[in-house]
């Protein structure tokens, strides 16, 4: 029993810290729209000359843009087994298509 409850634990610890890093990065891919969209104005305001005027703003877009990534996780790095079953390429009638 107390290993359930502990490895109960353990997933319930390591989804809150996937909830926070979600809330986290949210806010960060909004502060970057705000960004965006302050950046559109600017561009949209000062005509022709907006690549000297909101050159700060658009190089700071820029920066958060690479910060502000919303990344996925998956199930198994949350619970770190390998009990679920194979991704789609191991899947019999599975037909890799080639772009």
């Amino acid at each position: 029993m107390a290993i359930d409850e502990a490895k109960a634990a353990a997933v319930k610890a390591k989804l809150q810290e996937r909830e926070e890093h979600i809330r986290e990065s949210w806010v960060r891919a909004m502060e970057a729209r705000l960004v965006r969209e302050e950046l559109e104005k600017c561009q949209k305001a000062e005509g022709v000359n907006h690549y000297e005027n909101c050159k700060w703003l658009s190089e700071k877009y820029l920066t958060m843009l690479k910060d502000s990534q919303v990344r996925r996780v998956s199930l198994n790095q949350i619970i770190g087994t390998d009990e679920f079953p194979a991704p789609a390429s191991q899947v019999k009638g599975y037909k890799r298509i080639e772009v």
